[in-house]
Parts: structure tokens; C-alpha cells; sequence
């Protein structure tokens, strides 16, 4: 019985030797192919603003959730070649009824200042600022600027995408910081963070949509919500 046994292992034993024989010969043998567009990232171009301060203050009360201040310059984010600024010539809308259409336009026209004057003020709890892109687009950074003029963190800075001006039909979430639900759009996992003059810089992954919504709820200067500018780096959706 054991010679038997032997005789019809040794056939299997060499077929399964010659198999794996000929799948390494072909690994070794086969083209080496390039990363799936590699070649195609550039680093995002970012004309930013005059730094307006220096430093944070010492007695400012933070919670455990906020990025430290940074003092080295934000490194690049590759995106692929050949993406646009969509935000300009966008319809923007804002849940702030009193907030005049010559305002909301301040926010895509390039004016990135610290001043006064280059701010947009949004009343008091979570307010959102909307852009309609006009149709379906691939998104790949998203930059938003508050007021940096002097260190302050923005609560429950929140942005989602979604097809409908509405946010009914495929609303996603492409960052959220506020950790204890406080906006009612679900717990975030992202950080608050002070702001600057290099602006919150959001990778938004490719991200298809339409329309795009900016939340927030005061900071820990104010209980208003300010806006100075907002940029959306995209292509048509495919």
C-alpha cells in the first residue's frame, strides 16, 4: 500500500514543482510596469496671502483636538496636471439670508487679505456657504480661507459634497472636526486648527459632485462665522 501511495505522489509532486517552475520564470521575464499615473502629478499652485501674525497666544483655551501651529511652510499637494480653480463664476448661496450677493462674491474673487474688507461675516451658530459648479465635477483640493487676521480656531468646520442643491441625493462628507456632533451632520475625525494665511488645505481624493457646502460654527474669537475666500481644484467628472 505505501509503495502505491509514493508512486502516484512523486507524478503530483513534479507537476506542482514544473507549475510554480514557470510562474516565477514569467514573473522574472515579465515588463516592469510604471505606477498608474505617475507621471501626471504636479504640485498644486497656490497664490497665497501676507501672513498676518506671528505665533499663538499663550492664554487661549484649546482643546486636545487642535493641530499645533506649524513653523515650517506647508509642503506641496501633488494633484494631477492640468486642474482649475472651478470656484470662480460659481452660484454661490449661504444660509445667512441677510447676506447681500455682492458679498457672497468676495469669496471667489481672488482677494485672500486679511483685511476687514475681504471678509464676509455669517451670523451666529452653524452656517454653511454654498457652490454650485454649474455640473458634475472631479474634485482634488479644496482650500478654504477664514478670517487669518490674528490666531483663532473655527469650530465645526465641516464641507460636503453632494449631486443636489439640496444635499439629499449623495451627500458625502470630505472633512468634519466637529468631534461631539455639535452641527447634527455626524462625528468628525478630522482636526480643528488655527488659522492662517496658507488657508485649510483639503485633499479631496477625485471626488465627484456638483455642488459643495462649507459649514461652520463660530471660533474662539467670535461667535461669527467669517469667510475670506474659497477655491476648488477640479476637472469635468468623466
Amino acid at each position: 500500500m505505501n509503495t502505491t501511495c509514493n508512486a502516484l505522489r512523486r507524478p503530483l509532486t513534479l507537476s506542482l514543482l514544473s507549475g510554480l517552475a514557470v510562474a516565477v520564470l514569467n514573473l522574472l521575464l515579465a515588463p516592469t510596469l510604471p505606477a498608474a499615473d505617475a507621471g501626471d502629478q504636479v504640485p498644486l499652485p497656490l497664490k497665497l496671502p501676507a501672513p498676518a501674525f506671528k505665533g499663538t497666544p499663550k492664554d487661549l483655551q484649546l482643546g486636545p483636538n487642535v493641530e499645533p501651529v506649524s513653523d515650517k511652510p506647508r509642503p506641496p499637494m501633488m494633484v494631477p496636471a492640468g486642474l482649475k480653480n472651478l470656484a470662480p463664476g460659481s452660484k454661490i448661496t449661504c444660509s445667512d439670508k441677510n447676506v447681500p450677493a455682492d458679498s457672497l462674491a468676495k469669496l471667489t474673487d481672488g482677494d485672500k487679505d486679511a483685511s476687514d474688507q475681504s471678509i464676509i461675516f455669517l451670523r451666529k451658530a452653524t452656517q454653511w456657504v454654498q457652490l454650485d459648479l454649474g455640473s458634475p465635477q472631479e474634485i482634488f483640493a479644496i482650500v478654504i480661507w477664514h478670517a487669518h487676521n490674528m490666531a483663532k480656531v473655527y469650530h465645526d468646520v465641516i464641507v460636503q459634497v453632494a449631486d443636489d442643491a439640496d444635499f439629499i441625493e449623495n451627500a458625502r462628507t470630505v472633512f468634519n472636526n466637529d468631534s461631539d456632533n455639535t452641527s447634527g451632520l455626524g462625528v468628525g475625525t478630522d482636526r480643528e486648527y488655527f488659522e492662517t494665511y496658507e488657508g485649510k488645505l483639503i485633499n479631496a481624493k477625485g471626488i465627484k459632485a456638483r455642488y459643495i457646502r462649507f459649514y461652520s460654527k463660530g471660533s474662539t474669537e467670535s461667535a461669527l462665522n467669517e469667510y475670506t475666500e474659497l477655491e476648488v481644484y477640479g476637472r469635468p467628472a468623466k
